[in-house]
């Protein structure tokens, strides 16, 4: 079945852009970036857009599809009516370079920030040794495509813009999280993630999980049990006799 669908596409840079309404062909089974590929074919040559596999795993063709932050090529046209206005603009949260390519160097920045793995100093390689349950805790987090789309959809830098040199945003907090859940890592994940990279600006909307395309429980399974952890590290009496007693015993 093909039908002609009304799409209203974001064109423009840095400097100035306008949303350009664009008639086109759809066909049966077809997603938003097809449709994407046939205006650059058809109508707008000059069209640009960021893509990769098409497949959902490489993360590429996060755009903003009638307002909700989504992967183009896992958005289906059957997902609207014939009728509809189809509405796609860049990410807001980042700044535009061109069209539907934003700059998300703000999350490399980031990624930078969190300190890596850090095992016992006197462990050699190849003496690593984890229990399966431990490994399960935190390979969900390990299905994370680096879309953005959490990071884009969060309230804390998305309406804020000041917050973003403070805050790391939900996906390197859930690396965070990952890390301090790791029975051999052995940084103060904690307290970085209090005081350096703004887990108090987090009040658990779980936006962020609404959007991931990998369905990855990121509020409910990585920042709610980091802030947990935090708070008994901060707030707990007896951990906190416990650390003085067992600093000083160790002093």
């Amino acid at each position: 079945m093909t039908y002609d669908a009304h799409f209203r596409v974001w064109r423009g840079d840095s400097e100035k852009g306008e949303l350009v309404d664009y008639p086109v062909e759809v066909n049966e089974g077809e997603v938003v970036l097809d449709i994407i590929h046939r205006l650059q074919q058809t109508e707008a040559g000059d069209l640009a857009v960021r893509w990769n596999c098409k497949a959902g795993k490489c993360g590429s063709c996060s755009m903003e599809i009638n307002g909700k932050p989504r992967l183009a090529c896992m958005t289906r046209m059957s997902t609207f009516t014939e009728t509809e206005t189809i509405t796609v603009t860049p990410l807001r949260t980042f700044p535009v370079i061109r069209d539907l390519v934003t700059d998300v160097s703000f999350n490399y920045t980031k990624a930078r920030e969190v300190p890596s793995f850090a095992p016992p100093p006197d462990l050699e390689p190849g003496e690593y040794r984890m229990q399966q349950v431990d490994v399960e805790r935190s390979q969900e987090f390990r299905k994370c495509i680096e879309c953005y789309l959490c990071q884009n959809t969060c309230h804390v830098v998305r309406d804020h813009e000041e917050n973003k040199e403070n805050f790391a945003g939900p996906r390197y907090l859930m690396r965070i999280a990952e890390l301090d859940m790791h029975p051999l890592d052995v940084a103060d994940r904690k307290q970085e993630a209090q005081e350096e990279h703004g887990l108090g600006f987090c009040n658990i909307t779980k936006c962020c999980t609404e959007v991931c395309p990998e369905h990855i429980k990121i509020t409910d399974n990585a920042l709610i049990p980091l802030k947990e952890r935090v708070v008994d590290r901060k707030y707990d009496p007896l951990v906190w006799l416990g650390s003085k007693i067992f600093k000083r015993a160790g002093a």
